[in-house]
């Protein structure tokens, strides 16, 4: 395998392509045959917003992006007008939107779309996965 690309389901196509665009900073890499809106940086895996009619979205978190200082990117994400969430559960309990485990920082939001998206600061050793 050679690369990756998340599919996500989206209402509104055009209001999807502004918040990965403008909020979040994708570059918009063109459509494909079946008009799903195509994003992502130069050869890295790319973001298919998927249109659907049925409105269903996931229930976790569909898609998270690593980040070098996560309290900084909270507070660059926050002036850009993006809502994280908080938490306060017997496993995940979150302090100015950071839960922090043993190897990682994150913090979750929605997209215009109610898509749970989640960005990561990697603590300690990186996992390495083998398929």
């Amino acid at each position: 395998m050679s690369s990756a690309t998340t599919i996500l389901p989206v209402d509104d196509a055009a209001r999807a392509r502004s918040f990965y665009t403008e909020k979040l900073g994708l570059p918009h890499r063109g459509t494909t045959d079946d008009g799903n809106e195509l994003l992502g940086i130069d050869g890295g895996p790319l973001l298919e917003l998927m249109s659907v009619s049925d409105g269903k979205h996931s229930e976790h978190t569909a898609l998270s992006f690593e980040v070098p200082d996560i309290e900084e990117a909270v507070r660059d994400m926050e002036a850009r007008g993006i809502r994280f969430q908080d938490y306060d559960l017997p496993t995940l309990k979150t302090e100015n939107h950071i839960c922090t485990t043993g190897r990682e920082k994150c913090a979750w939001f929605m997209d215009t779309e109610h898509n749970i998206l989640c960005i990561h600061q990697n603590l300690g050793d990186k996992l390495e996965y083998q398929v």
